[in-house]
């Protein structure tokens, strides 16, 4: 859960990445899934770190979905 808490810290900062978590945090699940796979096939395309990927990895579990939607607020 530390990688979802420094999520919201800097989602709560910087307004684009908080805008881009909602939009993903509401998908339905299967659809959040699939596009992050493609996000995380980009981001290995760029060696991006591991605390990255991990970001994104964690993005797909409905509960971290549901914990950032309840700290940021829905999309829109």
């Amino acid at each position: 859960m530390e990688h979802v808490e420094a999520m919201i810290q800097v989602a709560q900062r910087d307004p684009s990445i908080a805008r881009v978590l909602r939009e993903i945090c509401a998908l339905e699940g299967a659809a959040r899934s699939s596009a992050l796979d493609l996000v995380a096939a980009h981001l290995r395309t760029l060696a991006a770190a591991t605390d990255i990927l991990a970001c994104v990895t964690a993005l797909r579990q409905n509960e971290v979905a549901r914990r950032i939607v309840d700290a940021l607020g829905p999309p829109g």
